[in-house]
């Protein structure tokens, strides 16, 4: 089966339409098919209603010192409905940076999802993601790496192999820590792992369990560690207590690779 290049999957992620539905007082973002691409829950627009795009914060419960985030940099690979996005400048109150290539999805997160326009502390970026992160301006200077890279039919990651996850490696600072979605209709988890694994080396992997939709989370530290499980309770509590994450439940299906 023949597929797509990555940078032909992202010019149609570029030129997809946008449109939007609700339901149960959740707004849901798409790119021309059912697939949801993010969504907003009206009523707390500014807290993160999917249970992945939650897992996706799972690189506190690595940050050395929890009263410091906001001193932060968080940057996020596609926008999707800017759950990541608001969360990390406004709950989190940190320096975030989005690259986003679909100009419609930044208008639409604009418009119909609450996103704050661009500011001291706020900045999004219209760009291939691929290209964008080699630009030396970012090298060295992400603490929360969080990617979500999917073409509009949200088949596989459009960016996946271990070239890009070095290029992502050097984005981040020596506590950095990136969380990525792997779910996908054709994506091999093996397969993106592996690619992890050549970039950040196997004993810096963390994965969580597939949620029911099918959305595995996966997380590389820039420099590994393995603190104990009651290290990691102790943290879950800590980001629970701070802000509205089920910190704790992530520990039942977050684990280290064993390698």
């Amino acid at each position: 089966m023949k597929h797509d290049t990555p940078h032909k999957q992202a010019a149609a992620h570029a030129q997809a339409e946008v449109s939007l539905s609700e339901s149960g007082g959740i707004r849901y973002l798409h790119l021309g098919t059912p697939w949801v691409q993010g969504s907003m829950r009206m009523a707390r627009p500014y807290d993160i209603d999917l249970e992945y795009v939650q897992r996706m914060m799972a690189w506190l419960l690595f940050v050395p010192d929890l009263d410091a985030v906001h001193e932060g940099h968080a940057m996020q690979l596609g926008l999707g409905a800017a759950a990541l996005t608001k969360f990390c400048a406004r709950q989190l109150r940190m320096c975030t940076t989005a690259i986003e290539i679909n100009p419609q999805v930044l208008a639409a997160c604009r418009q119909w999802f609450r996103l704050p326009a661009d500011g001291s502390k706020l900045r999004v970026v219209l760009a291939d993601a691929a290209e964008e992160i080699r630009s030396p301006e970012w090298l060295g200077t992400v603490d929360a790496l969080q990617v979500d890279l999917y073409d509009h039919d949200a088949a596989a990651p459009v960016l996946d192999s271990a070239a890009f996850y070095a290029d992502c490696r050097r984005l981040l600072t020596d506590d950095g820590v990136m969380t990525v979605n792997l779910f996908g209709r054709a994506a091999s988890f093996e397969r993106s792992l592996a690619s992890m694994a050549e970039a950040f080396g196997a004993q810096a992997l963390w994965t969580f369990k597939p949620t029911r939709e099918g959305n595995a989370i996966a997380l590389a530290q820039r420099r590994p560690s393995r603190p104990r499980r009651d290290e990691l309770a102790a943290r879950a509590e800590a980001i629970e207590a701070r802000w509205p994450l089920p910190a704790t439940k992530w520990l039942r299906v977050f684990k280290p690779v064993e390698k």
